[in-house]
């Protein structure tokens, strides 16, 4: 049994619980007014295990899954999958993203690589200062630490 199963029999045992406790065991907690910023938040946490899911899948250019993938048939493919459109490239996903400073990033945010105002890279940013991504031919889709400051971020809404 997971932790979010056990949810409601430990909630009748102790007959309320609190939202440290509901999220301490993998529950979740619906609050009013904050919908479209959690289903965003889910969405993007979505996205971020189905890139994961795809570890040590082939790059291939143009590919857009399930098997092989370039960096942006990735990010389209695993937002694609937790419910949101992203247009196929990656300078157009960039276009298409709400722009966010390197601060306020968090998993799940695109990660765009850029040299000038050109567009050339994306992956999915997992927190640490690493991502998800496709890099190249030869290479499969792996977690990697981003390697350079030329990073724009987006999220997507």
């Amino acid at each position: 049994m997971t932790a979010l199963n056990r949810v409601p029999s430990l909630m009748a045992r102790a007959g309320t619980a609190s939202a440290l406790t509901i999220a301490a065991v993998g529950g979740s907690i619906v609050v009013p007014g904050l919908a479209s910023e959690a289903s965003a938040a889910t969405t993007a946490t979505k996205a971020l295990q189905i890139a994961a899911s795809k570890k040590g899948a082939p790059y291939q250019w143009g590919a857009t899954g399930p098997r092989r993938f370039d960096c942006s048939g990735l990010t389209l493919y695993s937002f694609k999958k937790a419910g949101k459109k992203l247009p196929r490239t990656a300078a157009a996903q960039y276009n298409k993203t709400h722009h966010i400073p390197a601060g306020s990033r968090k998993a799940g945010d695109l990660v765009f690589f850029h040299s000038g105002s050109n567009v050339y890279h994306v992956g999915i940013y997992a927190g640490k200062n690493k991502i998800w991504h496709a890099p190249k031919t030869g290479d499969v889709v792996r977690l990697q630490k981003i390697w350079t400051k030329s990073v724009w971020y987006g999220r997507v809404s």
